[in-house]
């Protein structure tokens, strides 16, 4: 296991200090996906190598958050991100609720027992193995808050090419408010209409079952359609439908079949 000693990690070397310097530069030019990607490939590799970079951000005024990838590896796939963030079971996922419970860097590996650590927590142990299975390997993560303490953007490095240490927490407390500020740029600060343009988008907050039943909404099925169908009952349907009013902010079934189309939750009937 990997042992935190009183060494003092928050600290740069004349080297760092010009690369973070040359970051910090280049971030404000980010305005585009493809400015993010250098800007991750180049310099900020010297200070933080990865091989995966996933981001999250939250759509004004709603409780979604949308995701997408920056990767070098041919391993780290659509599907393993949507795993990944599956709402209270992926990995991001959990790291992303961890976070929210204390706002600090969160560093995730298999030489990393749970616990605070004071500058870094780390939530949940793991095992090796799963996180292999993920293609994650390692998890170094943290996040921005908005102005009412809500989280706004999260950024998790995964296949760190060194072995995880607290200079990583360090460094994301140091990275990731520029990296904040470049993704809301790109994704025109946060509104729903550029947002909805990212690559990959992931309900944080439909579950799998609300989804198959708004599924069925936007075809048009009814109550009891629907209950017949998924073999559950009406009232089950209807307190589904409610969540998914009320998460997706609207007011009725058709403005849900709308605007869940419009985000990406459902495909659009042929």
């Amino acid at each position: 296991m990997l042992k935190i000693d009183n060494q003092n990690y928050n600290f740069l070397t004349t080297t760092q200090s010009e690369i973070f310097t040359e970051v910090i530069t280049e971030s404000l030019r980010v305005t585009e996906r493809k400015h993010l990607f250098g800007l991750l490939q180049g310099n900020l590799q010297a200070l933080l190598g990865h091989e995966i970079m996933v981001c999250a951000i939250r759509a004004k005024d709603s409780d979604i958050y949308y995701f997408d990838s920056y990767t070098s590896t041919r391993y780290f796939t659509p599907a393993h991100l949507e795993k990944a963030t599956v709402d209270g079971e992926g990995f991001l996922s959990r790291v992303m609720l961890a976070w929210k419970k204390s706002p600090s860097p969160i560093l995730i590996a298999p030489s990393l027992d749970a616990g605070d650590y004071g500058k870094f927590t780390v939530p949940f142990k793991v095992s090796a193995q799963a996180l292999l299975d993920a293609e994650l390997i390692d998890i170094a993560a943290h996040g921005i808050a908005d102005n009412e303490g809500e989280l706004s953007t999260f950024f998790s490095f995964s296949r760190l090419t060194e072995p995880i240490n607290p200079q990583h927490a360090y460094l994301l407390e140091l990275l990731v408010p520029h990296l904040h500020c470049a993704l809301n740029r790109i994704t025109g600060n946060a509104s729903k209409a550029r947002v909805s343009s990212m690559p990959t988008r992931v309900s944080r907050t439909i579950t799998a079952r609300e989804s198959e039943v708004l599924s069925w909404v936007h075809l048009g099925k009814t109550n009891w359609e629907i209950a017949s169908i998924m073999s559950i009952s009406p009232l089950t349907v209807k307190n589904h439908i409610q969540n998914i009013l009320r998460k997706l902010d609207v007011q009725n079934r058709s403005q849900a079949a709308l605007k869940a189309a419009k985000l990406g939750l459902v495909r659009e009937s042929s």
